[in-house]
This record gives structure tokens, C-alpha cells and sequence, in this order.
């Protein structure tokens, strides 16, 4: 297909599809992948023809291109049928939560980010591939109604001071070991912290 001449200050032919908010999910990071999406499935000399303003897919393509715009426009409509179900990529469901690429890593390793898949993708204008978990955006919808993420934020808060508490303890108590002194009077808490292997080293459970 012949290359599509940049529009000048001619006739133009344009043609808008709003994005639906169940496809957005209010992400304008989000919308920009759909037309991403929609674009890899266009031919190479079209594909600049479509782009997203304000949650709205608008081709642009002169007069004298009619043959061409119509292909573009059936190519567009048909991505876009089902566009809801679109995974969610990674930089999408970080700007859909409002999450860091930290959280984002942690809760998917832990598993309260369920991953829905795998996707492999090349660099542009290199060999080297990528490959990156992507996510059901129905679940990514259900977590942003939820408003879970801020009690994840406060569980990954508690788990860290718990961390901290521990790794004191145990420092006191391995200082109290090579010193040969008594170890440190522990709480009940602390206790259920440095488990059952830390005192019996020290000879406590003897």
C-alpha cells in the first residue's frame, strides 16, 4: 500500500470512536495503549492517521486517500469491538491504581496481583525481546472500586515494622552470644518474632 500523503491544510476526512470508560478505566495512560493497539494492526503507512485526544480515537486522512481511510476505519472498528478485554499492561495498571512499580512487583510476586498472562514484545529497532505480565482489566476494575489497595499499603506497613522489630531483636540477642551474657528480657510479642531456634542457642530451652 502507497504511503498516505501528511495531511496539509486540504480536505481531510476524519472519523472519531469516544473509548468506552470500561475500556479506559479512566487512564489516559490506559487509552493511549489502546491506540497503540489499534495501530500495530493497521498497515505501516497508515498507522500515523489514528491518534487519541481526550478519550477519543480520531482518524484524519486527506480527500484524495477515500480508498485508503475506509480500510483504516473497518481495521479500527473491528480492534475496538470487545476492546474492554484488552489486558492490562504494567505502565496501564500502575497508572489505573495509582501504584508504584514496587507495589506493583510485590503484589504480583505475592500473589495478591494475580497475573493473567504473559506477553512478549520486540524493542523497536533492536533484536532484544521483552516479555512482562499483563492483567484482566475486569480484576484491575474490581480492585479500583475496592478501594483494597490502601489496606494492602497499611498490611505491607505492619509486615515492615514487624521486620524491623525483628531484625533488632535478633541483633540483640547474637550481640548478648558472642558477648556470653544473659540475653535480653523479651516481650511475648518479641518472643513470637524471633521463634524457638535464637533461644535455644542461648541455652534458654535447656
Amino acid at each position: 500500500m502507497a504511503r498516505v500523503k501528511k495531511i496539509d491544510d486540504g480536505p481531510v476526512l476524519t472519523r472519531e470512536w469516544p473509548l468506552p470508560a470500561a475500556a479506559t478505566l479512566g487512564s489516559s495512560v490506559r487509552a493511549r495503549g489502546i491506540m497503540l493497539e489499534v495501530r500495530a494492526r493497521l498497515p505501516m503507512a497508515l498507522r500515523k492517521a489514528i491518534e487519541v485526544r481526550a478519550g477519543v480515537l480520531v482518524l484524519s486522512m486527506p480527500e484524495s486517500a477515500a480508498a485508503e481511510f475506509a480500510v483504516a476505519a473497518g481495521i479500527v472498528t473491528g480492534v475496538l469491538d470487545g476492546i474492554e478485554s484488552l489486558p492490562v499492561i504494567p505502565r496501564e495498571i500502575e497508572d489505573i491504581l495509582d501504584i508504584k512499580t514496587s507495589e506493583r512487583h510485590r503484589w504480583l510476586k505475592d500473589g495478591r496481583l494475580p497475573s493473567a498472562g504473559t506477553r512478549t514484545v520486540k524493542l523497536r529497532g533492536r533484536a532484544r525481546k521483552i516479555t512482562f505480565h499483563v492483567f484482566d482489566p475486569r480484576h484491575v476494575e474490581e480492585l479500583l472500586d475496592s478501594g483494597v489497595i490502601d489496606d494492602w499499603r497499611e498490611q505491607d506497613a505492619e509486615t515492615a515494622r514487624e521486620n524491623r522489630r525483628r531484625a533488632a531483636w535478633q541483633r540483640k540477642l547474637v550481640r548478648a552470644e558472642k558477648a556470653g551474657t544473659a540475653a535480653p528480657e523479651a516481650s511475648g510479642e518479641q518472643v513470637q518474632l524471633v521463634g524457638w531456634d535464637a533461644f535455644e542457642r542461648l541455652g534458654l530451652l535447656r
